[in-house]
């Protein structure tokens, strides 16, 4: 039994090869683009941690005073916060890359002893007030979902940083501050979700408002203090020598460095401050709107409570109104 074949025509045959040739430069776009992300969020580490570090519970506190007392009049600070504190963290980053030591190491050797002491004295009183801040910030957030006491918290939260700090491998932690940082962009949703004026928020970061009040200025100093923290130029230094070290080079070899780390390292820390300054940014928007909404819902429920006082009714509405003025009056 033979088989004959039937011949093809050249046109119909030419069609699917066409078709391939004209998917195939969009495919490779998509998988080139594809790959430079993976690329970027691989040099994602110790510039992402320690911008996402700044915005810790004492820093979401000055901002949250910042925003409900000003409104929109502070956020033109982030147009300066963000340039000195890439600055800043990226000489740092810099600084641990080329030498391999931290930034402590290196002002002991090139410095008297009276400048090392000095510095650390002054680290060590900024990370005591500003550890024992942010143990109370957690520890008062959990008080709001568990009802239980804050004081309870506290010490809670203290034994398991330490824990940590002594058995956990650097690796692990750095894995975790990472994935962790993925929490503030609940911030970005909220502000996005919220009512916002974003035309005359717009307008007050590029027109700066400023107050020549005792108040107003007080929350500058303050935004500028906890943008800028002591412990944030001794933190980047450190990770970028674990960063080494955790992949097995000696002290030698942490000593070398090659441009494409330097590169990597600003893209790292340009980034970090960026996530940083941005979240603050919406910080304190967002807080801006609950002052407002908070207010509006106290000024509601207040007069609804006295139109009900003065008709007599008083029952289960007026105990509802009271509660919920209390509530309102607690975030004020």
């Amino acid at each position: 039994m033979t088989t004959t074949k039937i011949p093809v025509p050249v046109q119909q045959a030419e069609q699917p090869r066409q078709r391939h040739e004209q998917h195939a430069p969009k495919a490779a776009e998509h998988s080139k683009g594809y790959k430079a992300l993976r690329r970027f969020f691989a040099i994602l580490g110790p510039g992402l941690i320690t911008g996402a570090a700044d915005d810790d519970p004492s820093g979401i506190s000055t901002y949250s005073v910042a925003g409900a007392a000003y409104g929109y009049a502070t956020l033109w600070v982030a147009l300066i916060t963000f340039p000195l504190m890439t600055a800043v963290q990226l000489m740092c980053a810099r600084l641990g890359i080329v030498t391999g030591r931290g930034l402590a190491a290196s002002v002991r050797m090139y410095y008297p002893r009276w400048v090392l002491w000095g510095a650390c004295l002054i680290l060590a009183v900024a990370n005591i007030i500003n550890i024992g801040a942010d143990l109370g910030g957690m520890a008062e957030a959990t008080q709001l979902i568990t009802h239980v006491r804050a004081l309870i918290w506290i010490p809670v939260y203290a034994v398991v940083i330490v824990v940590l700090m002594f058995w956990a491998s650097y690796k692990l932690m750095a894995e975790i501050f990472k994935w962790m940082t993925l929490v503030l962009f609940a911030y970005v949703f909220a502000s996005f979700s919220a009512n916002v004026n974003w035309r005359q928020a717009l307008t007050v970061t590029f027109v700066p408002h400023i107050e020549f009040s005792r108040g107003f200025l007080s929350v500058l100093v303050a935004i500028l203090g906890t943008t800028i923290s002591p412990y944030l130029v001794f933190w980047q230094a450190a990770e970028e020598v674990e960063e080494k070290r955790e992949k097995g080079k000696n002290h030698a070899m942490r000593n070398e460095s090659t441009r494409h780390q330097l590169k990597c390292a600003r893209t790292d820390t340009v980034s970090g401050m960026l996530f940083s300054n941005l979240i603050m940014y919406l910080m304190i928007i967002y807080l801006m709107q609950v002052k407002v909404v908070a207010y509006d819902c106290a000024t509601t429920f207040k007069a609804a409570c006295t139109e009900d006082s003065g008709l007599g009714v008083r029952g289960e509405r007026l105990h509802s109104c009271n509660g919920d003025e209390q509530r309102g009056n607690s975030l004020r």
